[in-house]
């Protein structure tokens, strides 16, 4: 199983998702890679976000390694499920499809109708959004199984 969690910057929220993802994953012995991407290329190869990073440490998981990379076609054909963080992200993903194999591999990270906040400007979303893609990564590991 290969999953990519995707937003804008690939510096906040897709980190997160990644670096949770990646950590239970392993607590749970699954043979799965788990990446992230943005949509926007201003980032590549930077860190994430240091209150992402921040927030990550203080709940157990170190995100610090990871970098930015810029969402590219070729990654319709890497990823089994490409979940993206809101619905603009969603729009310019499936924007890049090239056909409809593509275009189901995509799908909002929460929901179909929830997004994930950015919480880039404001300090205090990010313990929140934090939680709540925490706890989506643990419905995902269940569903995915």
């Amino acid at each position: 199983m290969k999953i990519l969690m995707v937003c804008l910057g690939n510096i906040c929220r897709s980190p997160l998702a990644e670096g949770i993802m990646r950590h239970l994953v392993n607590d749970e012995k699954l043979n799965w890679e788990i990446a992230s991407a943005g949509t926007g290329d201003w980032h590549i190869n930077k860190p994430a976000d240091h209150r992402s990073i921040a927030v990550a440490r203080n709940f157990g998981y170190d995100i610090s390694k990871q970098r930015a990379r810029h969402f590219n076609t070729t990654m319709f054909e890497l990823y089994d499920h490409i979940l993206v963080m809101d619905k603009n992200n969603l729009k310019d993903v499936l924007s890049m499809a090239a056909d409809n194999e593509q275009r189901n591999k995509v799908r909002l990270f929460l929901s179909d109708e929830m997004e994930v906040t950015d919480p880039y400007f404001d300090d205090r979303l990010f313990e929140p959004v934090f939680l709540k893609i925490e706890e989506r990564c643990k419905q995902l590991i269940e569903d995915f199984k």
